[in-house]
């Protein structure tokens, strides 16, 4: 049977974090609405979007939070890591000081997040002739922490789609598994945020 308007299988709740500037909110606003601009507002303190997708015939419902990549609004989006079962990390593959920091918002991770957290690699802006950070680079970063990595464009829609998909796949199947096997099923509302005011890119 059909499911209703609104019903789904899973609410999953995704960060994405990484530095100011490299593209984040214009990401997952690709994602979400398949739209790129180029001229955004920085992120000032943490914005949502809320997208369904069908995984393995799955209705799957992302809640995903934008976060500012600013020092001093890191205190404001570490309470939002409590609960989040997937973290998206981006770095902007022209910014070497970026890909540098990837280590430092891992060491945000592990002293925030929850240790079954799934996590993704991004390198953002790869289109761009300017580009720095070589894809073996990424690679080899990825695979020193362990996790899958994608090299994406938000303004040519390369591999956006796919990394949602990628993590959202990744954390249905644990659930499921956890399920089965009696464990834990985390559960997140809609609930909204505190409002923000801006959006990306140079984010």
């Amino acid at each position: 049977m059909a499911k209703a308007a609104g019903q789904y299988d899973f609410l999953i709740k995704l960060l994405i974090i990484g530095d100011s500037g490299v593209g984040k909110t214009c990401f997952l606003l690709r994602f979400s609405d398949d739209n790129f601009t180029a001229s955004h507002l920085t992120t000032i303190g943490i914005d949502f979007k809320l997208k369904t997708m069908e995984i393995d015939g799955k209705t799957i419902k992302l809640q995903i939070w934008d976060t500012a990549g600013q020092e001093r609004f890191r205190t404001i989006t570490q309470t939002y890591y409590k609960g989040a079962m997937g973290i998206i990390l981006a770095y902007d593959c022209t910014d070497e000081n970026s890909f540098n920091n990837i280590r430092n918002w891992v060491q945000q991770i592990k002293m925030h997040a929850s240790d079954n957290v799934s996590k993704v690699l991004i390198g953002n802006k790869c289109d761009r002739p300017d580009k720095k950070i070589t894809t073996e680079q990424g690679e080899s970063l990825a695979q020193e922490l362990g996790i899958k990595f994608f090299e994406t464009s938000a303004k040519t829609n390369i591999n956006v789609n796919e990394t949602f998909k990628f993590i959202a796949k990744e954390i249905k199947d644990r659930r499921m598994g956890e399920s089965i096997g009696g464990g834990p099923s985390i559960r997140v509302t809609d609930k909204k945020p505190d409002k923000k005011q801006g959006g990306c890119c140079g984010k």
